[in-house]
């Protein structure tokens, strides 16, 4: 039997415009807009480019919908400037590609987004076809950002459930990317994937609203707290690992009751220009040594440092460099204690 490789980068594909301010201004009051970059973004286009970056021979393909106007053929010209296989990526009639308004502060990296649906509102489960994939890895996401897929899909809760029955019985193994939304949403959203996922790779607060369990005090992390929300999320899923990754560090589970702190890559603050991206590249650097066999150690330190390394651009992956590089840049920056 052929040995499966490479992954399906799958689900959002939208043009990001990262626009850097220096302040959010107050309601009803103006703020100049310093510098402007025209992106792609997106949980299926970030993870691929930043794979892309990371391993340039690792074989990546792209599913979803584009609209059939200038943002989509943007999404597909970034495709093929990267190499990523984008013949099952989607050309949809009746709307736009979706689009994100994404505000960077100057001064914290700090961001907020604001999106327009567009086409990403018609993508459904038939739009994804596994049937002739070699891939290992499917990476799927953003639920709670398209209308269709949100919603119930003949049978099943809705149709993200749909996409990872049918990748997972083709062969592949699964990891869903989750999106900082109103927790009560996000939870509905999540709970009926969570029988159907291998890897869960996600933030702080995600975890928490998916679990029940709050995980932030005072606006930081609480780590027995982000344990027990893995926990919770273990005894409701067939999840086999989970990372949990935040500003300080990350928390790591497996099911077979391994457990793992790591203290995030200390990169210098003069050298972060937004942390837009770092979410992302945390998953993809974690998700690029699953792919690889590594040990999770391993696995957690190219996360880290992937993450770091996409801070040095106003962009979500434009700072990513070759899995080497960027673990060669974290050993010169350090990283931080272990979380507690």
């Amino acid at each position: 039997m052929q040995q499966r490789s490479g992954v399906v980068s799958a689900g959002t594909w939208c043009v990001d415009l990262n626009k850097q301010i220096a302040q959010w201004p107050a309601e009803d009051t103006a703020s100049e807009i310093l510098a402007i970059d025209r992106q792609g973004g997106g949980a299926g286009c970030n993870m691929a480019l930043d794979l892309r970056r990371l391993d340039p021979t690792l074989p990546v393909t792209a599913m979803g919908a584009v609209g059939d106007d200038d943002d989509g053929r943007f999404l597909l010209a970034q495709c093929d400037r990267a190499g990523v296989d984008r013949t099952r990526l989607r050309i949809l009639d009746g709307a736009p590609t979706q689009c994100v308004d994404a505000f960077c502060v100057s001064g914290s990296g700090r961001r907020t987004h604001f999106f327009h649906q567009g086409v990403a509102a018609l993508l459904n489960p038939d739009h994804f076809d596994f049937a002739r994939t070699s891939a290992r890895l499917l990476h799927l996401g953003l639920p709670g950002s398209h209308r269709t897929m949100d919603a119930p899909w003949r049978g099943e809760a809705n149709g993200w459930v749909a996409v990872l029955k049918a990748a997972r019985a083709a062969g592949l193994e699964a990891n869903l990317e989750l999106m900082t939304i109103e927790s009560e949403r996000l939870a509905a959203l999540a709970a009926p994937c969570l029988p159907h996922l291998d890897y869960l790779i996600v933030n702080d607060f995600e975890i928490g609203a998916v679990a029940g369990v709050p995980t932030r005090v005072d606006g930081g992390f609480h780590a027995a707290a982000i344990g027990r929300a893995i926990d919770t999320v273990f005894a409701r899923s067939a999840v086999r690992l989970i990372a949990v990754h935040f500003p300080e560090g990350a928390l790591v589970g497996a099911r077979d009751g391994t457990r793992l702190a790591t203290g995030s890559a200390a990169i210098p603050a003069d050298q972060i220009v937004s942390v837009n991206g770092a979410g992302d590249g945390f998953a993809a650097g974690f998700l690029y040594g699953l792919h690889q066999g590594w040990r999770i150690e391993r696995c957690a330190a190219l996360a880290h440092a992937s993450a770091a390394a996409s801070m040095r651009a106003m962009s979500t992956t434009g700072g990513v460099a070759p899995w080497a590089d960027c673990l060669a840049l974290a050993q010169r920056w350090g990283y931080r204690d272990a979380p507690r």
